[in-house]
Formats: structure tokens, C-alpha cells, sequence
């Protein structure tokens, strides 16, 4: 994974105005993203993982300008793509695409599924005629696992993980070179998952995409994943390779959530870390170390002092003050 990377995120921040009640009309600022930073090389899985409203969907759609970021820089190829508009950032939209994680929402209802994967092949010009566009749809429904006699067919009419394979064949048709993927196997039945995400696997090495796989199970992640970042309430907590942090965690919250992750050998059965309360507001997060309040060692100074990222063995980078 030497070279440049393919997609460069700096101190990028995410905040969207709230109000503070129903009655008034004060606002507040609700941090989704705060401050995070990170690399991905060309053919690279980035795992991202946390807990539902931690910001992973918001930092993935902000990577690739579905939603706006409020600060930071987003460099991709080396070039900054941050504020590009217009016919632009549509032309851009061929090098990075996203899978959803609802394949029964993500699809329009009113097209076949050759309109469907089709629609990107017009907008982008990639096909000379009707029966070009038709070829290459049917050879994407095949490169997704999928029989070529399902595009005449509406989503109402597929599986789930038909569905969501319709939505791969939609991704790739463009020919990107990274593909965000928010929760993919999520909505999916457990014998499906596991297929999608070999899958993608495939497509990974066929391809040589590069994915910000973003997901809540830890077991799937390290599977597909190179490296793996951890946010908590709009920040990165750690992240290095994925068999480091998920073999050696050295954030309390990732080993927590390692604790979680069910094991096949009741022998090696883990003991688990339950965490009080609830994920605190990212409208009026915890002073010191976001985690603080639900830590089981915190000390007296996380209260106050809000730890920095800092580099620890193994290529682990991590933001607790007692990390070894």
C-alpha cells in the first residue's frame, strides 16, 4: 500500500445547527464530525467503526460531498476537491461512489433494474447506444452475482441481498476507483452477509478499489479490512491495522466494543466490558475526553484534559491519556 494515497481527509469537521428547544429559536451546534483525519491508498479497505449517531455515516458521505463539510479539506489524486461544484464535482463522481446500507430504500421503486444501474452509464456518457448500455449492465448484474434475466425486473421483485448486490452493479458501473460502503450487510439476513462481503472482497482484488467500509460489527470489519479507525461522538479514538486493533485494542471504548464480538470457542470466551449510561449529546459533548463519563479507569485529569491522538507500538495511533 506504498506511494500517495488515493483520498486525503484533513481536520475535517461536520456541524449542523440545531435548535436547543421545540419553543425557542437559540441554536446550537451539533458536532457529527469533529476534527478527524485520516489516509486511504489506492486498493486499501478502511474500516470505520462505532456506535449508531458516533458520525461514521456523516464522515462518509461528507468524503464524497454528499453532504458539505464545514471545515477541513478533502484531497483526492491530490487535488482538493473540497469546494468543487457543479459539472465538476458530477465529473469527479465517476472516481467515488456509495453503496447504502438500505437496499429496500436506495433503489427507486419506478425503475427496472437496467434503468437502475443504467441511469449512471447516461449521465456519464459511457455507452454509444441502447444495446452497448444493455451489454455492460448485464455484465455488471454478472460481475454482482447476479443473472443477467433480472433487469427486466423492479426491486419490489428482488431478494434483499439481490437488492443490495443491484446496488454494487449501480456503484461500480461508473468504474471508480473508491467505493464508500455505510453499513452494507446491515439490513441483510446473517447467511447473506457473509456472501456480500466476500463479494466485495472479490471485487476488491478484480477491481483494485479501494473501500471505506463502514459498519458497527466488529467480526465483519476486521475481515475486509486493512486498517480500521474507531470514532466516538464525532472522533477518532484509534485506528491502526485492523489485526492490532482488534487483537491488542488500546482504547478502553475499542476494547469494550471487542468484548461485544461473539466468539465460536467458548474457551476463549471473553470477558465483557459493559459500559454505563448512553452516548452523550454531540450538541453538548462531555468536557476533557468525550469518553470520560462512561469510562471504566478514568482518572481524575480525562475529565478536563482532552487527550490527543498520539502514536503508540504496532502502528497504533490512539487518544487516551493512560494507552500504553
Amino acid at each position: 500500500m506504498g506511494g500517495s494515497p488515493l483520498l486525503e481527509v484533513r481536520n475535517l469537521r461536520v456541524h449542523f445547527a440545531v435548535r436547543r428547544h421545540r419553543i425557542s429559536s437559540a441554536k446550537a451546534w451539533l458536532r457529527a464530525v469533529d476534527d478527524v483525519s485520516f489516509e486511504i491508498a489506492p486498493g486499501e479497505t478502511l474500516g470505520l467503526v462505532g456506535e449508531s449517531g458516533c458520525g461514521k455515516t456523516t464522515l462518509g458521505r461528507a468524503v464524497i460531498r454528499l453532504i458539505e463539510p464545514t471545515e477541513g479539506r478533502i484531497v483526492f489524486e491530490a487535488t482538493d476537491i473540497t469546494g468543487v461544484q457543479g459539472k465538476a464535482l458530477r465529473a469527479l463522481r465517476r472516481k467515488f461512489q456509495m453503496i447504502f446500507q438500505d437496499p429496500y430504500g436506495s433503489l427507486d421503486p419506478r425503475l427496472t433494474v437496467e434503468n437502475a444501474i443504467g441511469e449512471a452509464l447516461d449521465i456519464h456518457g459511457l455507452t454509444a447506444n441502447s444495446q452497448a448500455r444493455s451489454a455492460r449492465v448485464h455484465s455488471l448484474l454478472k460481475d454482482a452475482g447476479l443473472d443477467p434475466t433480472l433487469a427486466q425486473r423492479f426491486p419490489h421483485e428482488l431478494s434483499g441481498g439481490q437488492r443490495q448486490r443491484v446496488g454494487i452493479a449501480r456503484a461500480l458501473a461508473v468504474e471508480p476507483q473508491l467505493i464508500v460502503c455505510d453499513e452494507p450487510v446491515s439490513a441483510l439476513d446473517v447467511s447473506v452477509q457473509a456472501q456480500i462481503v466476500n463479494l466485495l472482497h472479490d471485487l476488491q482484488r478484480e477491481h483494485g478499489l479501494a473501500y471505506l467500509f463502514i459498519a458497527h460489527d466488529l467480526a465483519v470489519v476486521e475481515h475486509l479490512s486493512h486498517r480500521i479507525i474507531v470514532m466516538y461522538l464525532g472522533k477518532i479514538v484509534e485506528m491502526g491495522p485492523a489485526k492490532e486493533v482488534c487483537g491488542r485494542p488500546k482504547h478502553p471504548y475499542t476494547q469494550a466494543l471487542i468484548s461485544a464480538v461473539p466468539v465460536v470457542d467458548p474457551a476463549s470466551k471473553r470477558q465483557r466490558i459493559i459500559l454505563g449510561g448512553d452516548l452523550p449529546s454531540p450538541v453538548d459533548p462531555p468536557s476533557g475526553c468525550p469518553f470520560h463519563p462512561r469510562c471504566p479507569i478514568a482518572e481524575p485529569r480525562c475529565k478536563v484534559e482532552v487527550p490527543a491522538l498520539r502514536s503508540l507500538a504496532d502502528g497504533h495511533i490512539a487518544a487516551c491519556h493512560l494507552a500504553k
